[in-house]
């Protein structure tokens, strides 16, 4: 006996007037901005409402670098403290080497470098040469870390600008891919980008003059940085600065664009810790100058004339009211823990998305018109019941991607495209399997009831299969190919939804206002 419980009927009518309801905002898409948040259209990704496309590199080499010349600043600061002598300390390639002419001193050093760096193996010879590097292992690890931090970093910047839907993800060991979906300015998207952002500050060296810099003549605790003012009137062309950090930008737990004396400026605090030691600094080198140092670039060195202590401060220089925002911007977000490189960049204008969804729209208008069409010829009024559940299945799945947040592409598209195909498939089992049992003597009744239970074994092998085809694509797809894998996921489970709820609430209600004699099939 063919029967619907009450709940069922409640919950397909639920499932279909929220489909309508959350497919709606599609077509207010010009007034999305206005719409509640919940409430929004499904996000277009970049080829089909244009944007940019940036496959970039993490220079890990150049943070292996940097690594070890800090294990060449603590190493000259623990050998100094024990007391030890040493020639030749610095940075050869990934290594570093340090020569200890005295060899009684040789084990005491070795002792004093394993525990400079943790993560290292270190190589000794006859002459008193030691070389540390870093392990395999190690270097994995770094690796890890770096691209990965490098994503979270990516992300922040781009999610201060508003940018929606953004895709970045990791491609190999050390690349990272950027989709930014309807941005109109990827000059500055890209610059925002791959800015390093790097802030620190140091105390300037004051006892390095012009000549000594133009020849070279700079002790091992300083170096030579490029001056961002130097286009102002008595501003030197270089500064020397002490190679060791007295605060880092790590330390900032806010900058902000703001105006002083009626030019841009950059405001910043810092966390308890570094507002301790911003404060210590400043009171300990009254009168000295203090640089702040941007990616290896000295933008200010102001004079320090009283101790801050309340743990925040100014960076002054010649900043657009645009290069302060941005300034904040990356600063706020956080510096990358290595440089970027851009190895390929794309751009997709919004010409080229709108014809794309103009032929995919035009692909599922025809596709469906075809279906219809032909569940009509085949099943006739039964065809049309199968037609109203399509039209419940798309509803479904267009609302089901609006509120899982995900981005539709053109492989998107053509998984939809799919989807209506797909979708009258269990239908088609379940109406032959009807047929089958009406031509087998049953009654009208019995026919259907039995038809929708003998077919349901069917129609779940069928898309169990597919689901898991569905999520390899996804586990072992990237991009576009995860777009597709998602949408045709989605469309699986409302087809099944809308083949064993929907068609049969149609028929149960059809039955019991019709009360036919004969089955239409």
């Amino acid at each position: 006996m063919l029967s619907f419980g009450k709940w069922k009927m409640s919950l397909v009518i639920l499932a279909a007037i929220l489909g309508v309801v959350f497919t709606m905002p599609n077509a207010l898409r010009d007034r999305a901005a206005s719409l509640p948040g919940w409430w929004q259209p499904i996000t277009l990704g970049l080829d089909l409402q244009g944007g940019s496309y940036l496959l970039l590199q993490v220079e890990i080499d150049a943070l292996l670098a940097e690594q070890l010349d800090g294990v060449v600043e603590s190493t000259r600061a623990a050998l100094r403290e024990e007391k030890i002598a040493y020639l030749d300390l610095r940075r050869e390639g990934q290594q570093v080497r340090v020569t200890i002419p005295d060899a009684s001193q040789r084990d005491a050093a070795l002792r004093v470098l394993r525990k400079v760096e943790t993560g290292t193996d270190i190589e000794s010879s006859a002459e008193g040469v030691l070389r540390l590097a870093f392990t395999e292992k190690a270097l994995a690890e770094k690796r890890d870390q770096a691209v990965e931090q490098s994503i979270e970093i990516i992300r922040r910047r781009v999610d201060e600008t508003g940018t929606r839907e953004p895709t970045i993800q990791r491609q190999g060991t050390a690349r990272v891919i950027v989709e930014l979906p309807g941005v109109d300015n990827p000059e500055h998207m890209k610059a925002l980008i791959g800015k390093t952002a790097k802030l620190t500050f140091h105390l300037l060296d004051e006892t390095v003059s012009a000549d000594d810099m133009a020849q070279g003549r700079v002790p091992p605790g300083s170096r030579v940085l490029p001056n961002a003012e130097a286009d102002r009137p008595g501003q030197p062309a270089q500064m020397a600065v002490r190679k060791k950090v007295e605060v880092a930008g790590d330390r900032l737990t806010g900058a902000q664009a703001t105006f002083q004396n009626g030019e841009p400026v950059v405001s910043f605090r810092f966390d308890t810790v570094g507002g301790r030691k911003f404060g210590q600094v400043t009171s300990e080198n009254q009168g000295h100058f203090l640089a702040i140092v941007l990616d290896n670039t000295v933008i200010s060195a102001p004079r320090i004339r009283e101790p801050i202590l309340g743990g925040s401060g100014v960076i002054t220089g010649t900043f657009t009211t645009q290069q302060a925002q941005d300034l904040a911007l990356l600063l706020r977000a956080g510096a990358l823990p290595a440089p970027l490189t851009v190895l390929e960049e794309r751009t997709v204008g919004p010409g080229l998305g709108a014809d794309s969804i103009a032929a995919g729209e035009l692909a599922s208008v025809v596709g469906g018109i075809a279906v219809i069409g032909f569940m009509i010829l085949a099943y006739g009024l039964f065809g049309v019941f199968a037609n109203l559940a399509l039209v419940v299945n798309i509803s479904l799945l267009l609302s089901a991607l609006g509120i899982l947040g995900a981005t539709l592409t053109l492989p998107g598209i053509a998984g939809i495209a799919l989807t209506i195909g797909m979708a009258v498939d269990a239908n088609v089992l379940i109406f032959e399997r009807i047929r089958e049992e009406s031509q087998a003597g049953r009654s009208l009744i019995n026919a259907i009831d039995t038809g929708f239970r003998n077919a349901l074994s069917a129609i779940l092998d069928s898309n169990i299969t597919t689901v898991f085809a569905a999520g390899l694509l996804y586990s072992f797809g990237s991009g576009p190919v995860r777009g597709f894998a998602v949408t045709l996921a989605l469309g699986i489970f409302t087809s099944m939804f809308t083949a064993i709820l929907v068609t049969r609430a149609i028929i149960f209600a059809w039955l019991r206002l019709a009360r036919p004699k004969t089955l239409p099939l």
